[in-house]
């Protein structure tokens, strides 16, 4: 270590804090900088002031939510007027930015200008088993005295007003994705397939040849009688059911795990929904060396040559397949609608079904 003891704390090679001539070295607790009170501390005049100015805030954020709530349902639907449907997403992005800044600008407002801005130090206190039920409760009464809740009843009523409607904007369009009357469970089990249907392409319309399809080709298609529906809404939320993908591999390759599956399939083509029965993505990425399905969301993947059942990811249970043939003129046509609701997995997909088509 040499002579001079390098490695030796005690040796005097090395000063630590608090040591050495009149403790020059060491560093002292420099404590907490003095307080500097604001205005709305010592005068009442701008403490009023502030909380008006909140109030004003989360006044805002009601009104916004009832602009939102107006823009929605006062509009309603706009039957494709472009006016009323720029006039619409005005209203719903004002008013739930409204509602949304209201609150949060009013809440920092009042942190800022009311709420006591003390630093303080508190020491640790020691692990204990049992919960002191008065320790907490103080805390409790702490929190609300520099909160100011109970002094000012402007800032907790205007604040609770703004905290309950809020969401409410939320909660409607949630439950009102789909306005027509007969929404419900039932519309989710069924979709626009049927015996007779042709295969189309998406979105020419052409009827699909078993022909057309070369070993290792897929194609997106929809059902012919899509085109029948006028209204634009309903065409799409059919559409978004009916999708299907359809692929051909050699006949050789695809092996039937199910039965009363055999005459599902025309000479290696093979048809299964899009919609990802995990959440519901559209699958869309296919693998014709694997016969692989991957979904982009969460990476579940089906096999298509075993009746697209699930071999990785989150998704529950396999594509529901749908069955095909081919009719009088060589085109592709459905057998019959999908034997299994499409899309994600909910709760009442497991009830038997009032027509006897699913099972429970």
């Amino acid at each position: 270590m040499g002579e001079h003891g390098n490695g030796d704390p005690k040796s005097g090679a090395v000063i630590t804090a608090g040591e050495g001539e009149s403790g020059k070295y060491a560093i002292d607790n420099p404590g907490l900088p003095p307080h500097r009170p604001r205005l709305a501390d010592v005068d009442e005049k701008a403490a009023k002031r502030a909380e008006r100015q909140v109030s004003v805030l989360f006044i805002l954020s009601i009104i916004g939510t009832v602009v939102t709530f107006v823009g929605y349902f006062a509009i309603g639907q706009t039957d494709g007027d472009l006016h009323l449907l720029r006039l619409q997403n005005t209203l719903l992005g004002v008013g739930t930015a409204l509602a949304m800044l209201g609150i949060g600008l009013g809440i920092v407002h009042w942190a800022k200008t009311l709420m006591p801005d003390h630093e303080i130090v508190e020491d640790r206190k020691p692990l204990r088993q049992e919960v002191h039920r008065e320790e907490a409760q103080k805390i409790v009464t702490e929190v609300l005295d520099e909160s100011q809740i109970a002094r000012r009843p402007l800032l907790r009523n205007t604040l609770i007003g703004a905290a309950l409607l809020a969401p409410l904007p939320a909660v409607a369009f949630f439950r009102d994705l789909d306005r027509s009357e007969d929404f419900g469970v039932e519309r989710m089990r069924h979709t626009l397939w049927a015996p007779g249907v042709r295969l189309v392409r998406d979105p020419t319309g052409t009827p699909i040849r078993a022909a057309d399809l070369t070993i290792g080709s897929a194609m997106h298609v929809i059902p012919e009688n899509l085109r029948e529906i006028t209204y634009h809404g309903e065409r799409l939320a059919e559409k978004a059911k009916s999708v299907v993908l359809l692929m051909r591999m050699n006949p050789n390759e695809f092996r039937n795990t199910i039965p009363g599956r055999e005459d599902w399939t025309v000479d290696g083509i093979i048809a299964c929904s899009k919609v990802c029965t995990h959440v519901g993505c559209p699958v869309a990425l296919y693998e014709r060396h694997t016969h692989h399905l991957l979904c982009p969301c969460h990476q579940s993947t089906f096999d298509a040559a075993e009746n697209f059942k699930v071999v990785f990811g989150p998704a529950g249970r396999p594509l529901p397949q749908l069955p095909i043939s081919v009719d009088e003129e060589g085109f592709l046509i459905a057998t019959s609608d999908f034997t299994e609701p499409v899309g994600p997995t909910y709760w009442e997909r497991g009830h038997t079904d009032p027509e006897g088509d699913y099972p429970a």
